[in-house]
């Protein structure tokens, strides 16, 4: 458990859970972002981990971030704080898994989008509303194109719609939903914390650090993180011969 008033982080040996705690629908303000900050920090720098699971308290994941904080005399710092969130995520070399039911809207929507994988309850729903406020939202303009094209984040950034998790699936922003919403996602992290953390390390920053190269380039770069990373490692090796000996490897994470 955590001292933190906004959020609650709860870790075991192999994986880390970040629960969004603010009544009532988990709207993020500039205290509750600089707590979330600090927890993913602390957790970016911990090579033990295996996954990270972001999740929402009560019937929503997060309805956006606090109306309030957008006012001039407080944005300026909004921005920071808020921008700081999508730094970190993006720093960390585990699977981040966002665990969603209810609302998913504006800020929160972001939120979930710079995770590397959204699993849904069947009746989550999405939506960036920020244009009907007079604003637009300003990862959503970065990261929506990369996973549902320009002209799809075009028009979930201008008309504010709301999306169903079968929509979004369907748009490719979301990677499965569910019924049963806590066992899809404990599966998910089972699969997961099956491997090596260095491995699983090595397997996001080969996917990450490849992105927007040309093939022949990517193949090229690729290959040698391949040969002259991974294959130095204890654990590659230990993979190796665990098959070849038919039992469960042991890894040493290095």
């Amino acid at each position: 458990m955590s001292d933190y008033s906004h959020i609650v982080v709860e870790r075991t040996d192999e994986m880390a859970h970040i629960e969004l705690a603010r009544p009532k629908h988990n709207v993020l303000n500039i205290p509750m972002m600089n707590e979330l900050n600090t927890a993913l920090a602390d957790i970016g720098a911990d090579d033990s981990l295996k996954c990270l699971v972001i999740s929402g308290q009560g019937k929503n994941f997060c309805a956006g971030v606090e109306v309030a904080d957008h006012k001039p005399e407080m944005v300026d710092e909004m921005v920071a704080v808020f921008n700081r969130i999508f730094e970190l995520i993006n720093r960390i070399d585990i699977p981040v898994i966002a665990q969603v039911q209810g609302a998913c809207l504006g800020g929160g929507m972001e939120l979930a989008i710079a995770c590397d994988t959204i699993i849904a309850a069947d009746t989550a729903f999405f939506g960036q509303p920020e244009i009907k406020l007079g604003f637009f939202p300003p990862y959503a303009a970065l990261r929506l194109p990369e996973l549902v094209g320009p002209a799809k984040a075009i028009e979930i950034c201008t008309t504010g719609r709301t999306y169903s998790a079968a929509e979004a699936l369907t748009l490719g922003f979301i990677s499965r939903t569910s019924e049963t919403l806590e066992e899809e996602v404990g599966k998910a992290v089972k699969e997961i914390c099956m491997a090596s953390p260095l491995i699983i390390r090595l397997n996001k920053r080969a996917v990450k650090r490849h992105l927007g190269i040309g093939f022949s380039q990517g193949v090229k770069l690729v290959s040698d993180y391949f040969l002259n990373t991974m294959m130095k490692t204890e654990d590659t090796l230990e993979g190796i011969k665990s098959f070849e000996e038919k039992r469960r490897p042991q890894w040493k994470n290095r």
